[in-house]
């Protein structure tokens, strides 16, 4: 079973969002330019890719899933972007690709092998250039009361592990992840933003998770939505919560 493959419907709609201030801050920090190429690793739907589109030329996206590659493609399609797409796992990316001026890494790095991902990487970044990783989640410093409560009903509904590395955040130290590399971690850049969510949407966002997905929950799928719906709910105000999100890129320099 795909790891993701049955929470491609939901992904782009329901997770934090990278708001379109992230997107020009990382470009400005990073002096991009239309002569600029970008390659999107563990791509999922295109956000990035596609929210840098305005910010370089030549844009690659890179995703294991099929799902995934086919909703990035309508989304490319909708925003009328060109994007090349390339279906397996970035440690196997043939030699031949070339290097490009950015590389790009969401939720993903943390389901990679360190030592094939810096083998690939040596190759794809060119001289002079950078790595991105991405994230976008939400605030957890007080701002969303909400939040332990959701993720407590989030985490009783997602079934124990097989795997105890499973849906795990690996390789958090970037400068440990990047040591002895070409790469050292430079910047760190932060974008704040805040939107309305309806509380079965964050329940419905359960299912985005690799641990918590519609294939991992089976028949439980409806059982586990109404339940974190009524705990959200007296949390809410008229069944709509306020989200406050942060969206960060810490950025290695070669």
């Amino acid at each position: 079973m795909a790891r993701f493959a049955s929470t491609v419907a939901l992904y782009e709609e329901l997770r934090p969002p990278y708001p379109p201030e992230f997107f020009r801050a990382v470009a400005q920090q990073l002096e991009l330019s239309r002569r600029h190429a970008l390659i999107d690793l563990g791509t999922g739907p295109g956000l990035l890719a596609l929210g840098f589109a305005p910010y370089v030329g030549r844009i690659v996206g890179v995703d294991p899933e099929p799902g995934m590659i086919a909703a990035a493609r309508a989304a490319a399609a909708r925003a009328g972007r060109d994007l090349t797409l390339i279906e397996g796992k970035a440690e196997a990316l043939p030699a031949g690709i070339g290097a490009f001026d950015l590389v790009t890494i969401g939720r993903a790095l943390h389901w990679m092998e360190r030592e094939p991902t810096l083998a690939v990487l040596e190759r794809l970044v060119a001289p002079g250039s950078a790595i991105a990783i991405c994230g976008s989640s939400s605030a957890s410093d007080g701002r969303n009361p909400w939040l332990d409560t959701y993720n407590a009903a989030r985490n009783a509904w997602a079934p124990k592990a097989e795997d105890p590395r499973r849906g795990e955040r690996l390789h958090k130290d970037l400068a440990a992840f990047f040591s002895g590399s070409a790469f050292r971690v430079a910047d760190f850049i932060k974008v704040e933003g805040s939107h309305e969510i309806g509380v079965r949407d964050l329940a419905r966002r359960v299912l985005t998770f690799s641990t918590s997905s519609p294939d991992m929950l089976g028949d439980r799928v409806e059982a586990m939505l109404d339940d974190v719906e009524q705990r959200m709910r007296p949390l809410s105000r008229d069944g709509v919560i306020t989200e406050v999100f942060v969206a960060t890129a810490q950025v290695a320099r070669r």
